[in-house]
């Protein structure tokens, strides 16, 4: 059994409050990346995907993750897998991209376009993904 860290507990019509933040953190991700400003693009996806991750996990296990290590809320996530199909790679995408937030947030190093456009699109997909789980689960 995966350790998920510490969560809290949240009311499932939350969820959505969840997923506006991850939208407007999207959008800021775009206006960031027409910018020209790589690396605020990039944390601003990235962001977005943990943000629309919290919404995914409201609304199918009323929990979102309280520990500090993004790690946990992707296995909180893999824990709801019962509950959605396709979790596992969903899970997979968010690892991806909270990888790409470590040298964006923490390394002597820019970001360039290609890796803000990919991180945007990636963000972008989870997102919309979470946007739907939302939809199917009317909250």
């Amino acid at each position: 059994m995966v350790k998920i860290g510490r969560t809290t507990d949240i009311p499932r019509r939350e969820a959505s409050v969840f997923l506006a933040k991850a939208q407007e953190f999207l959008a800021a991700s775009r206006d960031a990346a027409e910018a020209g400003q790589h690396d605020a693009s990039m944390l601003a996806a990235v962001h977005a995907a943990i943000v629309a991750n919290d919404a995914v996990c409201a609304a199918l296990l009323g929990r979102r993750s309280a520990d500090p290590d993004h790690q946990r809320a992707v296995d909180l996530l893999e824990s709801a897998a019962d509950h959605e199909e396709g979790i596992s790679t969903r899970a997979k995408q968010l690892r991806s991209l909270l990888a790409k937030k470590n040298f964006v947030a923490y390394e002597a190093r820019r970001a360039t376009a290609a890796e803000a456009r990919d991180g945007l699109e990636r963000a972008s997909r989870f997102v919309a993904w979470a946007s739907e789980v939302l939809s199917r689960t009317r909250v």
